[in-house]
């Protein structure tokens, strides 16, 4: 990491330059975009690629995400699901799941849980970025994940 200098400090807060806050956010990102190819690459070790690929997200997938579509729906479809199907296999709602996946309802811990599970990923990625209060990239910046 290059050096950043603290233009002004308090206990509570540190003042630095733009230039080495976005130098700082820029590390950052790619840091976690190495820590999540370590993962990948670990995952597919244990489980074979062709196992642990069936989870990756292609291209459209992903820019459907960005683009604030549900991921319920989005992993929902990548599976091959019905929504009456998962519906079912979750033991929720049609209706209910209509609405998670409409962004009428946040859908509660525990069915997003049920989801999950169904769907084969972990809770919080079936909670949107608006819905998290993620920050969105930039434009023209890539994503962490």
């Amino acid at each position: 990491m290059s050096s950043v200098r603290i233009l002004a400090e308090t206990p509570d807060t540190v003042t630095v330059s733009r230039a080495d806050w976005l130098r700082l956010l820029q590390e950052l990102e790619d840091a976690e975009d190495r820590a999540a190819v370590r993962e990948r690459r670990t995952r597919e070790e244990l489980l074979g690629k062709d196992a642990a690929r069936r989870d990756y997200l292609t291209a459209a997938e992903a820019q459907r995400l960005i683009d604030g579509e549900s991921p319920v729906k989005v992993w929902r479809e990548k599976r091959g699901l019905s929504q009456r199907g998962l519906a079912h296999a979750a033991s929720v709602s049609s209706s209910y799941l209509a609405e998670i996946e409409t962004g009428r309802k946040p859908g509660s811990a525990a069915a997003l849980r049920q989801l999950a599970a169904v769907l084969q990923v972990p809770a919080e990625d079936l909670v949107s970025l608006a819905a998290s209060g993620k920050r969105s990239p930039a434009p023209g910046r890539r994503t962490s994940r």
